[in-house]
């Protein structure tokens, strides 16, 4: 067999993705802080499984993220990214869906160039044996997020190093119209705060990963 097309997959991640593939469907969280990699991880875990004939496909939190005028309603503007601007309940109920693995589950997309979500634009098909789920909180055990670690088959855990991840952040900020001041402060203010409650509040991960 030639080389799996997931270059920059780590080693330990490759290995138990194999001993996770298995009759049937495997849903695998990717958790981790903003700016980790799990986007990055979860299309490369989903090429190795599709070079080893597994229909895989991909679920981002994102999707779940609240109508910047919810938000605005709610007060809570500056806060996008933190769980309480997420519709977790909506995201359980599709991951209880997803789980079933008996029909096609459409779900919302988040477009970052829109930055909103798109409702019905990602469809999980129900021959699909690899779930990759990616999101800040999946292992979060806060009101409403402690639902949905019971739902994976395992969820792995992204901590990179921080000054990287801080600095991934920025750059991708800046990338989608905020000026390298906004960005760095959006950062401080938000990103890091959300990275903290990560690091202190969430369950056990099965594997812990440095993606670098």
């Amino acid at each position: 067999m030639s080389p799996a097309p997931a270059p920059g997959l780590p080693p330990a991640a490759a290995a138990r993705l194999g001993t996770l593939l298995a009759p049937g469907r495997t849903v695998l969280g990717l958790a981790g802080p903003p700016g980790s990699g799990k986007s990055t991880l979860a299309a490369a875990l989903a090429a190795l499984a599709a070079h080893r004939g597994v229909d895989a496909c991909i679920l981002p939190m994102d999707g779940f993220h609240l109508a910047d005028e919810e938000l605005a309603r709610l007060g809570l503007g500056d806060r996008k990214g933190a769980p309480e601007t997420f519709d977790a309940d909506g995201f359980v109920a599709t991951l209880r869906r997803v789980r079933a693995a008996d029909h096609d589950v459409l779900a919302p997309r988040f477009d970052r160039h829109l930055e909103a979500a798109i409702a019905g634009a990602l469809r999980i098909p129900a021959a699909a044996r690899l779930v990759v789920v990616e999101g800040n909180y999946l292992l979060l055990q806060r009101t409403g997020w402690e639902d949905v670690r019971p739902l994976l088959d395992e969820c792995w855990l992204l901590a990179p190093d921080d000054a990287v991840r801080a600095e991934r952040l920025v750059a991708r900020h800046v990338a989608h119209g905020r000026s390298p001041a906004a960005a760095a402060a959006w950062v401080r203010d938000v990103d890091e705060p959300n990275a903290r409650l990560i690091a202190s509040a969430s369950a056990p991960a099965d594997l812990v990963l440095d993606p670098g």
